[in-house]
């Protein structure tokens, strides 16, 4: 039974390497790593700051609305 269970083993190594990998993110033989384009450098640097910008002033927008509802704006 041993012999079995031995020679069973190597034959499921080789079914799983013999598998392709599917090719993830490539278009048009390009890969590309990227989810998105940014040709214009000068808006997508604009959206950037703006998103993180956004971002870091929601906690200061909040804080200070809670103080103008307790009324100690």
């Amino acid at each position: 039974m041993s012999l079995l269970a031995r020679s069973a083993v190597p034959l499921r190594q080789v079914a799983v390497r013999s598998r392709a990998a599917p090719a993830r993110y490539m278009s048009h033989g390009e890969y590309k790593h990227i989810p998105f384009d940014y040709e214009k450098k000068g808006a997508f640097g604009l959206k950037v700051a703006s998103y993180l910008i956004g971002g870091f002033s929601i906690p200061f927008i909040a804080a200070y609305f809670q103080l103008y509802k307790a009324g100690k704006v």
